[in-house]
């Protein structure tokens, strides 16, 4: 186990911590309140299926000396409207598109890695680095992040109808593809910007489980939302000091702690079903 107080001298917290603290609630913050979405749309596997074709893209990118994040960002972007097309037409069902994609990109993406001899370069997008992301990845994730919440509050009303009734948004007039496809795009610029957080392979809890959290405590979409943000950024700061204090991986120890979270939220909530089923019992006179 390490001092934190190592960590917290002005010249490692102004190098190193702020930066990834900055990044870190900026794409927490997004995670969550698109995971809330994918999650009520049965959809949730369309991170892990974007943080996929990411990774593999991001190898090319490293190997041809091109800009990582730059080239990303658009590739995930045109991946997830391709996805949405693709579950939206009859002849593919949509976990089966996202299987093809993810398998077949992280694949190219291990190929190249390994042909180029680049498996350190980019192991850290394959498990999370974010104490190593540099200025400009900060500043680009927070631009970025901004961008992704303020188009999500913009479009609240419009999101939320289309998350819980496609088939009534569709028919009060609302341009239901349009805001699915807002909704992919969305998740998929928080994807490439979660991967040096959580890393390819762990982008997709960071939205699940503060989601499934919240619904396990609150009833009301907005209750929701708003409990899977603090929820999110509580277990992300909770996770990034125990990451410093048992020199362990960020994006692994984030996780862990929002497991816990989960089964203590989970126990609360069946706690309060059986003290309800008990109270109906008593009125009832059984």
């Amino acid at each position: 186990m390490n001092d934190l107080s190592v960590f917290f001298t002005p010249e490692y917290l102004s190098a190193i911590l702020l930066p990834a603290l900055i990044a870190g609630v900026a794409v927490s913050l997004c995670a969550s309140l698109l995971g809330v979405s994918l999650v009520l749309k049965r959809c949730s596997m369309i991170g892990d299926g974007l943080s996929h074709v990411g990774y593999g893209t991001l190898c090319i990118a490293v190997a041809m000396g091109w800009a990582p994040m730059q080239v990303t960002i658009p590739v995930v972007i045109a991946a997830a409207y391709v996805l949405l097309r693709l579950s939206e037409s009859s002849r593919m069902r949509g976990d089966t598109a996202i299987a093809l994609f993810s398998t077949s990109a992280m694949a190219v993406g291990i190929l190249v890695s390994s042909k180029a001899n680049l498996t350190t370069d980019v192991s850290h997008y394959m498990f999370g680095s974010i104490l190593a992301m540099s200025k400009s990845e900060v500043v680009l994730s927070v631009i970025l992040s901004i961008c992704v919440l303020l188009v999500y509050v913009l479009f609240y009303d419009k999101i939320f109808a289309v998350t819980f009734d496609e088939n009534f948004a569709r028919a009060t007039g609302l341009n239901v593809r349009f805001y699915n496809l807002l909704i992919a795009v969305l998740t998929a610029v928080t994807v490439v910007l979660g991967m040096m957080l959580m890393g390819a392979l762990l982008i997709s809890s960071l939205m699940i489980f503060p989601a499934v959290t919240a619904m396990r405590l609150c009833k009301s979409f907005r209750h929701v939302v708003i409990t899977a943000v603090v929820v999110s950024v509580g277990c992300f700061l909770l996770g990034l000091l125990l990451s410093l204090w048992l020199d362990a991986a960020v994006g692994a120890s984030v996780i862990i702690v929002n497991l816990t979270v989960y089964l203590a939220a989970t126990g609360i909530h069946l706690l309060q079903n059986r003290r309800r089923r008990q109270t109906e019992r008593k009125e009832a006179g059984v």
